[in-house]
This record gives structure tokens, C-alpha cells and sequence, in this order.
């Protein structure tokens, strides 16, 4: 449980807000490069942490991310005209270059030189992975980008989506990170019920989730910090002499590397703050040893596992919460615990019952909470360190972040962070 000044110290981050501050600190996905497909093509709205901005690809194809109100009389830019190496205002036709600078001011006699004066919020942007990274911190503290193995690998290898969630941020993450409720929110009933006919079926199965995952419904956690955040390992039982073992990777500020089986896709997420109220959920699945299949394909299509279809400009998902996320009473009956199809609308439609900011002053949290729980430490830990000044070392060090999440099997007397120490190493 989180006192209420920790609760707000952790999911306020706007501009000025200690947590705000923090996220600051870190490149953070900022759109896809999708959205702005070709020089010159339309603007699109952005809007993270609290602030109201403009995305546009300009004639030398460099992505400018500025303040969505022209600074003249705070219209929207949205509107704006894309051409010739920046954005012009179609109020009064001043135009801002990637950088910010007012570099053309039409209704203004240039004897007066008002356009050398006047600038716009501008943030560096970097490409890479399929997204458009965005920088808001001061610029004396700007990082490396983190060396993340999703964004590495070819286009063909991966997929890389995101979705407008109506949470805090944080809400997000804790579901992320927390490995006991797949076995009730993402279950069959079959297997909630471990019906004999599901017993036998997953008996001899080589995907050790199906095997093991389902049958043990309390795992142990063990939480191990990190220099990028932390390793949160999940132990459930196996064979008399060995455990079944998940581990999730946390990396700050708000990404996560889902376990993983060599042999199958790796998902991971990312969750960037929209403000206090919202947050944008980004979701990566990706083979690093070749194109992702058809069959994979066809499982993102489907919305079968981690990612969802969304509306296309607002990013909103389909299955939302003004139509209960489209659940089915009947299949909730027979064969789904929750009649929602997807484990990106299951989750959603639980986390955003909470309502967008969860009271943590409310909660009863048990060992299961472990992750939980460690991960609001650590970044309490973070945020205060930086008010105290101390810049975030993670940001500063992104060969770190070339890791992977897995699941395994070991002897019962192997400890989690040795028989993993190979597999939880991204490959060169």
C-alpha cells in the first residue's frame, strides 16, 4: 500500500512534476514513423506527458515534434501546412521549422525582424525500430538512445503497435509485471478448471507455458535490481526435482520484455505517460532469427495475444469501454473466463475498471505483489534521487538495455539468475 503523497509523487507527469521530471530524462516513443509516412505529408497530434504537440515530417524528410498552438494566437498547428522545410500556420502564415525557429512571418513587415525572435517548443526526435523517439529533458542531460533488441532487427522481423489506454501510466505497468494473473484473466476454463481432457492435452506439450504455467496457480517471485531496472522471476512447479521458471525483464522508465520460449516470437511493451489520466501502450512482438511467419502474422491480425486493433487516427481500440470490450456472455460461459477476445483487451477492460487513477491507499496486497511492489520502490528511489540531483544511470547507459526476458526449466537447486544467465542476453 502507497501512502497518497507516494501515490501522487509516482503518476503526476506533467511538466514540473517530479515524476514528469524524470521521464524527462529518457528518449520515449513518441509515434510511429508510419504516421508521417513521406516529406511533406499531413501533421498529426501528439500528446504525452501532459503536453499538447504536433508531429511533421518535413521536404529533407527530419521529424519535427513542436507545441500544437502557434505562439501568435495560439491556433492550432494541426491545421497547418507542411512545405518547404517547416509548418505554416494557416491563420497568419507564420512557419516553424523543425527546430522551432520562426523562419518565415508573411503578415509581419520585415523591417521589424519580429520572426528572428520568435520560437516554438521544438524536441529532438531520433528514429529507429519503426517509431520516432522523442527527447523533452533539458538538453545538457540528452542520452543515448537505449539499445533495445526489438528496435535492432529488421523491419521483417517485427511488429510494433500502439494503443490509447485511458489509465495512469503506472496502472499499466503493474499489469505488465504482474505473472499470477495470467492464470485466471488470460485462461481458458478449461484450464482454470484443469479439467482432465486439458491436463492430458498439455501433458506432453513443448511450449512450456502450456505445460507448466497453467498448473501451478501461486508462483513464488523473486525480484533482483538491475542497473536498467529489474529482473522479476516467477517459480512455479515442474517435475518433482525441478521449477518452471518466467522471467519478465523491467527496464526504465516503463518498458517490459514479456517471458519467452527460444523457438517463439519475443513481446514486449512499452507504457508512455499521455498525462495523468492516460497513457499510450506501446507493443512489440519480434523474432530476432528471422522474418516473423504467417502464423504470426495471422496472431497479430487476430488480436490473439498481446496487441489489439485500434481505430486508426486516435489510436483508440476497438474493443473499448463504451461497448464492454465486446465481451461475450456465453463464450465467458463455456470457454473464456472473461468472453473478451484478446489478451490486450483483457487486460485493458480490468485495468481501466479501476478507473484511471487507482486509490493505492485502498489495496490488500499479498506475496503474489512482489513485482509490484518492487517496482513502485525503485522508481520512488529514482524519481527522489533525481530531485536530489542525481541523473538517472540507466538513461546514460543504453548498452544495457540489450537484453531478453525467458522461461526454462531447472534442477531445483539451480538458482533462476545462473541457469539464465546466457538466455537473458540479447545476441551480436
Amino acid at each position: 500500500m502507497l501512502s497518497r503523497e507516494e501515490n501522487e509523487l509516482l503518476i503526476q507527469t506533467g511538466a514540473g512534476t517530479p515524476a514528469g521530471d524524470y521521464f524527462r530524462r529518457y528518449w520515449l516513443p513518441a509515434l510511429l514513423a508510419s504516421e508521417v509516412p513521406a516529406p511533406d505529408c499531413p501533421p498529426v497530434r501528439v500528446r504525452m506527458l501532459g503536453e499538447n504537440l504536433v508531429a511533421f515530417r518535413d521536404t529533407q524528410g527530419r521529424v519535427g515534434l513542436v507545441d500544437e498552438a502557434c505562439p501568435h494566437r495560439r491556433a492550432s498547428l494541426f491545421w497547418g501546412r507542411n512545405e518547404e522545410c517547416g509548418l505554416r500556420c494557416v491563420y497568419h502564415g507564420w512557419k516553424y521549422d523543425v527546430e522551432g525557429a520562426c523562419v518565415d512571418m508573411p503578415n509581419e513587415p520585415p523591417e521589424y525582424g519580429f520572426d528572428n525572435k520568435v520560437r516554438i517548443t521544438a524536441y529532438p526526435t531520433q528514429e529507429q525500430g519503426g517509431v520516432v523517439w522523442a527527447y523533452m529533458g533539458p538538453p545538457e542531460h540528452m542520452p543515448e538512445l537505449p539499445k533495445l533488441e526489438w528496435a535492432r532487427v529488421p523491419e521483417s522481423h517485427r511488429h510494433v503497435s500502439k494503443r490509447h489506454q485511458e489509465t495512469n501510466y503506472l496502472q499499466a505497468i503493474e499489469g505488465g509485471i504482474d505473472s499470477s494473473h495470467t492464470n485466471f484473466l488470460h485462461a481458458s476454463v478449461d484450464a482454470f478448471r484443469l479439467t482432465d481432457e486439458y491436463v492430458e492435452k498439455v501433458k506432453h506439450s513443448t511450449n512450456l507455458r502450456a505445460k507448466y504455467h497453467i498448473l501451478d496457480k501461486s508462483p513464488r517471485f523473486t525480484v533482483k535490481k538491475t542497473g536498467y531496472g529489474l529482473i522479476i522471476a516467477a517459480r512455479r512447479n515442474a517435475e518433482e526435482d525441478a521449477y518452471y521458471w518466467r522471467l519478465t525483464q523491467f527496464l526504465l522508465p516503463s518498458h517490459t520484455i514479456i517471458p519467452y520460449q527460444k523457438g517463439f516470437p519475443i513481446h514486449g511493451h512499452c507504457w508512455v505517460p499521455r498525462d495523468d489520466q492516460t497513457c499510450w501502450v506501446w507493443t512489440i512482438s519480434w523474432n530476432p532469427d528471422g522474418p516473423l511467419s504467417e502464423e504470426e502474422w495471422e496472431s497479430i491480425r487476430q488480436e490473439t495475444f498481446v496487441h489489439a486493433k485500434v481505430e486508426p487516427v486516435t489510436f483508440r481500440p476497438v474493443r473499448n469501454r463504451d461497448n464492454d470490450y465486446l465481451i461475450d456472455r456465453e463464450q465467458q460461459r463455456t470457454s473464456s473466463m472473461t468472453g473478451i477476445q484478446g489478451f490486450a483487451a483483457q487486460d485493458m477492460a480490468i485495468q481501466e475498471s479501476m478507473g484511471a487513477n487507482v486509490d493505492r491507499t485502498r489495496e490488500r496486497l499479498g506475496t503474489s505483489d512482489t513485482a509490484i511492489i518492487a517496482t513502485r520502490r525503485l522508481l520512488l528511489q529514482e524519481i527522489r534521487a533525481l530531485q536530489e540531483r542525481q541523473e538517472p544511470f540507466a538513461a546514460h547507459h543504453g548498452d544495457i538495455y540489450w537484453v531478453r526476458s525467458c522461461s526454462m526449466v531447472l534442477k531445483r537447486d539451480v538458482p533462476f539468475d545462473e541457469g539464465a544467465r546466457e538466455l537473458t542476453l540479447a545476441e551480436v
